[in-house]
C-alpha cells in the first residue's frame, strides 16, 4: 500500500489526545488535498497575485490566469506554505485567508467544514506543528504522480473508515477491478479510440474519490496520448466529493463537471449523455428516505423516464443505477454509447415475474442493451467477500452481438495477494486480466467452462398459475352460476415455462404455444383436472448465471468418508483419554 499514505497518515499521531482516531480524517484530508494545490500552485503564484491586481472581475481573472498557467483555477491570497509559520500569532487567521482566496471553483474545503477544524486545531495547540508537517512534503504532480496521490488518498479513507468502524466499499473500488471494468468497456471501441485527436466523455454517477474516471482518462491516454477524454461525475459523500473534485482540479481539468449531490434525486446532469459510463454502486443501501421522490419521478416522466421500466425493492437501490446509466448512454443515430457497472449476485434475479427486477431486466434485454455481464473472483473488494459481477450495456452493438448476450465466468482468474487488505484477499493480475478480456474478444461458445452466448429470449419465461376443481362433499366439482368450474385455492400451483421450452425460438410471440406444450407434457400427464387460468399468466426475466456455468460434481464414495470419520472418532476417543488420565 501507499508508502505516501502511511506517512500522511503517521502526521495523525500528532492529533492523539485532543482527537479520538475517528476523527484524524477531518484534518488529514483536507491538509493533504491543501498541501497538493499548494505545491500546484507555487510556480506561479507571484504571477497570479500580480493578475490579480489588474483584473478584479473573477471571470477575467480566471481567463487571464487560465491563459498564463494553463490552470482554471487560481488562489489571490498573499499566504501559502511556505510563509504561513512567520506569522505564528496570526497562523489561525491566515491559514483561513489563504481558504478563502482560491477561485470560486475551488469548493472542496467547505465539504471537510474546515475552518472549524482550524479553531478546533489552534484551541488544543497544535495548529503550528501539523501545517509544519505538511509543509514538509512535497506533493508537487512531477514528485508524486496522479495515480501514486490516488492511493495515498483511498489508504487515508481506508484507515479514517477501519478506526471509525465504518465500510470503505462506499469510497474505494479495488483498482484492478477497475482497470478490468475499463478494458471491457473501450474493448469495442479500440478503433474509435485510435484515431487522432479523438474527444470524447466518461460520465460516474458515483465517482467516490475518483478513482475509476482517474484509471479510464490513464488507460486511454496510454492507449493515444492525442486522446481527450472528459471526466463527468457526481457523489453525494462530501469528503469524497472533495477529494475527487480537487484530484480533477490537479490535472487541469474542468471541475464543475464534478457535481455534489444524490444522482437518484437530483441528476445534476439531466438531459446529458455520453460516449461510456461507469460506476460501482452501493450494494444492499436502502433507499427508503428517497423512495417518494424517485416515484413521483417515474410517475410524472412519462415512457422514457430513467425509471419507467421498474423499480427494485427499496432495500437494495443498485438497480436504480443500473436504469440511470442506461439512460446516460449517447444516442446510437449519435454513435451509441456503453456503460460499465459492477453490481452484486441479486440483480441477476431478484424478484418474481413482472416484479420491478424483473420488468426492469425485461426492459433491458428486449431492447438488447445488455452485452456481457462478467463474474469477478470472490473476495475481491475490502469490505466484502461476496459474489461481483461487471454489466456491460450497448445501444449500438456489434452486428454479430445483436440480440446476444455474453456471460463470462471470470471468477477463476485471480491471483493470491500477500497480504489480506481488510476481506480482499485475492487480485486481478494483469495477466488474469488479459485472460478475461480475451474471452469477451473472441466472443464465443467455444471454452463453455468461462464463456456462453446467449439469446436474449433465452432469458425470459412465464410464470403461470395451475388450477384445480373445487369438490364438495360426494366429490363433484363445485361450479359457479355460469357453470364454470371453481378453483381450489389450497391445490393452487405456479410453474414457470422458459420461453425456450420445446426447443422455441418464437421469444414472448410463443406464449400460447409453448405455454400449452409445457402444460400437456408436464402438468396434464399429473393431474388431469387441471387447467391454466390464463388471466393470471406473467412475464419474467431472469440470468441464472451460475446455472449456466454449473459443474456437476459427484458425492465422494460412503467408504471415503466412513474412512475419514473413522479417523476423526479415534483421534477424539484418543483426547479423550488424555483428560482422563
Amino acid at each position: 500500500m501507499s508508502t505516501l499514505g502511511s506517512f500522511i497518515w503517521s502526521i495523525a499521531d500528532q492529533l492523539r489526545g485532543p482527537y479520538r482516531p475517528n476523527q484524524y480524517g477531518n484534518v488529514i484530508l483536507p491538509l493533504t488535498i491543501l498541501r497538493r494545490l499548494d505545491c500546484i500552485l507555487e510556480p506561479d503564484r507571484e504571477t497570479v497575485r500580480e493578475l490579480a491586481t489588474r483584473f478584479h472581475n473573477p471571470n477575467r481573472l480566471r481567463g487571464e490566469v487560465t491563459k498564463v498557467t494553463g490552470r482554471p483555477f487560481y488562489n489571490t491570497s498573499r499566504y501559502s506554505f511556505a510563509n504561513l509559520l512567520a506569522d505564528a500569532d496570526g497562523l489561525a487567521d491566515n491559514l483561513v485567508d489563504y481558504i478563502d482566496r482560491f477561485s470560486a471553483d475551488v469548493d472542496v474545503f467547505d465539504y471537510f467544514d474546515f475552518k472549524k477544524e482550524i479553531l478546533a486545531l489552534e484551541k488544543a495547540g497544535l495548529l503550528r506543528e501539523v501545517v509544519k508537517a505538511f509543509g514538509a512534503v512535497d506533493l508537487h504532480p512531477a514528485v508524486v504522480s496522479n495515480s501514486d496521490m490516488g492511493d495515498a488518498f483511498e489508504y487515508i479513507i481506508r484507515k479514517f473508515n477501519e478506526a471509525a468502524n465504518e465500510t470503505s466499499g462506499d469510497h474505494y473500488t479495488p483498482r484492478d477491478a477497475i482497470r478490468l471494468l475499463v478494458d471491457l468497456l473501450f474493448a469495442e471501441k479500440e478503433t474509435d479510440l485510435s484515431e487522432a485527436g479523438i474527444i470524447r466523455s466518461l460520465y460516474d454517477p458515483t465517482a467516490g474519490t475518483g478513482g475509476m474516471l482517474s484509471l479510464a482518462e490513464e488507460h486511454l491516454l496510454a492507449y493515444n496520448a492525442g486522446a481527450r477524454l472528459n471526466l463527468y461525475g457526481q457523489e453525494y459523500n462530501p469528503q469524497s466529493y472533495a477529494i475527487c473534485k480537487s484530484d480533477l482540479l490537479a490535472k487541469g481539468h474542468d471541475a464543475t463537471n464534478i457535481a455534489f449531490g444524490n444522482t437518484l434525486t437530483d441528476d445534476a446532469f439531466k438531459g446529458r449523455q455520453f460516449d461510456f459510463c461507469m460506476s460501482n454502486p452501493p450494494y444492499g443501501v436502502d433507499w427508503k428516505q428517497y423512495a417518494k421522490a424517485v416515484q413521483a419521478e417515474r410517475d410524472s416522466a412519462g415512457p422514457y423516464g430513467r425509471f419507467t421500466p421498474g423499480l427494485p425493492a427499496t432495500s437494495d437501490g443498485q438497480m436504480l443505477f443500473l436504469l440511470h446509466l442506461a439512460h446516460k448512454m449517447r444516442a446510437p443515430e449519435d454513435g451509441g454509447g456503453r456503460v460499465g457497472i459492477v453490481m452484486n449476485g441479486s440483480p441477476l434475479f431478484n424478484g418474481g415475474a413482472e416484479s420491478g427486477p424483473s420488468n426492469i431486466r425485461k426492459w433491458l434485454l428486449e431492447n438488447d442493451l445488455v452485452e456481457a455481464i462478467v463474474a469477478l473472483p470472490t473476495n475481491m473488494f475490502f469490505n466484502t467477500g461476496i459474489a461481483t459481477y461487471i454489466w456491460i450495456l450497448d445501444n449500438a452493438k456489434h452486428p454479430d452481438r445483436k440480440g446476444r448476450v455474453q456471460l463470462i465466468d471470470g471468477s477463476s482468474f485471480w491471483t493470491k495477494m500477500r497480504k489480506n487488505l481488510g476481506a480482499k484477499g485475492r487480485e486481478i493480475s494483469d495477466r488474469d486480466r488479459a485472460e478475461v478480456v480475451k474471452l469477451y474478444a473472441d466472443f464465443t461458445d467455444a471454452d463453455p467452462d468461462f464463456s456462453k452466448v446467449l439469446r436474449t429470449d433465452e432469458f425470459g419465461y412465464w410464470t403461470i398459475t395451475v388450477e384445480r376443481p373445487l369438490l364438495d362433499e360426494d366429490g363433484t366439482p363445485v361450479r359457479d352460476r355460469k357453470g364454470k368450474m371453481k378453483a381450489d385455492a389450497k391445490k393452487r400451483d405456479t410453474e414457470n415455462v422458459p420461453f425456450t421450452y420445446g426447443g422455441s425460438t418464437a421469444g414472448p410471440a410463443g406464449k400460447l404455444d409453448v405455454v400449452q406444450a409445457y402444460f400437456d407434457a408436464e402438468v396434464k400427464p399429473h393431474v388431469p383436472d387441471a387447467w391454466i387460468d390464463w388471466a393470471k399468466a406473467k412475464t419474467g426475466y431472469e440470468i441464472p448465471f451460475t446455472r449456466h456455468f454449473y459443474k456437476y460434481v459427484p458425492p465422494r464414495p460412503l467408504a471415503e468418508i466412513d474412512a475419514d470419520l473413522e479417523k476423526q472418532v479415534a483421534k477424539i476417543l484418543e483426547l479423550l483419554r488424555e483428560v482422563e488420565g
